[in-house]
């Protein structure tokens, strides 16, 4: 069993150089069985979002801004699954538990503002699919090149300036005597419980930055699909209705899986005290993973220009 770094004299003063990463503490003997299939989760999700990468890239049908906003989905999900899953793998496989200070506060930072950078992308989509079926006629001078282009730069820098106190402020407490976080990973609030320090302010800034930014894009997503919805009922052309959703059937589906599964990690952390630790664990691991390895299957298997792209590509593999 691995033990935190401690003094024989003073437990509480010795400075920590590095943090221990303990997933499923009570059910370690799981790890090897549960890395099977996060494997295979983390190598279709990394395969999926590099093909539907390349075949954005190459197919000329698919330049077109609803598709680089797809593109960026894909980025984003691709970070994140090589920020979490290889170290939580290593750890399942190698026993490679420990990890710098620099390593935990960076994967904290890019889970902390890559998420919130995900749902805003879904909320740049979800305008997207408005003014497609609200206003057909403006859309070729609405959503533009340079409109993806400039809502690209609001995704990535609203969120990361505004998620970047996160890592900072736990970064700056003190830590000493114990080093052994509890979970697979550097969530914020894992490290913090490690610290000699209060963590009060830290605590609130992630609850008030989080809900913040996921809460105004789900809002600002939900109104969305409300005006859409308003629109589509009042279609008189027979079929028109159908076809006018079922342009976005992809992006809403991938808007429910990502709202679920982060409602489920909201909910058991917030009843943390009745759900065990594991499951918890599991959740936040899982939360990075799933929306990743299905957002591109979601696109490719429901969207006839994305499935014909990767027929070409697979052809001219041959």
């Amino acid at each position: 069993m691995i033990q935190p770094m401690a003094s024989p004299s003073n437990s509480s003063t010795v400075p920590v150089s590095e943090f221990l990463l303990i997933c499923f503490p009570n059910f370690q003997s799981w790890q090897h069985w549960l890395s099977l299939p996060l494997s295979l989760l983390f190598l279709l999700a990394m395969g999926a979002n590099t093909t539907l990468l390349i075949t954005i890239q190459l197919e000329a049908s698919l330049h077109q801004p609803l598709y680089y906003l797809l593109r960026l989905l894909s980025l984003l999900d691709i970070v994140l699954c090589l920020t979490v899953i290889p170290k939580v793998l290593a750890i399942f496989w190698f026993d490679l538990r420990s990890i710098s200070f620099p390593a935990c506060f960076l994967q904290m930072f890019i889970m902390n503002s890559f998420l919130p950078m995900e749902s805003c992308t879904f909320m740049v989509m979800a305008y997207d699919r408005y003014v497609a079926i609200c206003h057909p006629l403006r859309y070729p001078s609405i959503i533009t090149n340079q409109f993806v282009a400039k809502a690209s730069v609001f995704i990535v820098v609203r969120n990361a300036l505004l998620t970047a106190p996160i890592p900072i402020l736990t970064s700056l407490l003190h830590y000493c005597g114990k080093n052994v976080i509890e979970n697979c990973i550097c969530a914020n609030l894992s490290v913090s419980r490690l610290s000699c320090d209060n963590f009060t302010l830290n605590r609130i800034y992630q609850f008030v930055a989080g809900w913040t930014l996921l809460g105004s894009d789900l809002f600002l997503i939900f109104l969305s699909y409300t005006f859409i919805l308003r629109a589509v009922l009042r279609f008189k052309a027979e079929g028109a209705a159908v076809k006018a959703l079922s342009t976005c059937g992809s992006h809403f589906i991938l808007i429910l899986f990502f709202s679920t599964i982060l409602l489920v990690v909201v909910l058991t952390n917030v009843a943390r005290k009745k759900v065990p630790m594991d499951i918890l664990i599991l959740l936040n691991v899982l939360h990075h993973l799933i929306p990743p390895a299905l957002n591109p299957i979601v696109y490719g298997v429901r969207t006839k220009e994305i499935k014909q792209g990767i027929q070409k590509l697979l052809q001219r593999g041959r």
